[in-house]
């Protein structure tokens, strides 16, 4: 999982910037997907509480351990990135 890519200067502003923005891109979709299992499991857990209770709680449990997941996965990604980018 090396990149080709020599590494930023992050003295440079404007190389800075522009890291910045890859970096921000390094597996968006995945973070984003534990973004929406978050908000999934709370949308279940608060219609479970009012309007649905027999909905079993490990449903709205498990959208949110799988959305920690996916954060923390995306967050691991993106460091082996910048690590491996950075040629450490």
């Amino acid at each position: 999982m090396t990149p080709a890519l020599p590494p930023p200067n992050l003295n440079d502003p404007a190389e800075r910037a522009a890291y910045q923005k890859e970096l921000r891109m390094v597996t968006r979709p995945i973070r984003w997907m534990g973004v929406a299992l978050a908000i999934a499991g709370a949308v279940l857990a608060g219609l479970r509480a009012r309007y649905w209770p027999q909905l079993p709680m490990i449903l709205p449990l498990f959208l949110i351990g799988m959305a920690v997941l996916h954060v923390v996965a995306g967050v691991v990604v993106r460091m082996k990135y910048h690590r491996a980018r950075m040629g450490e």
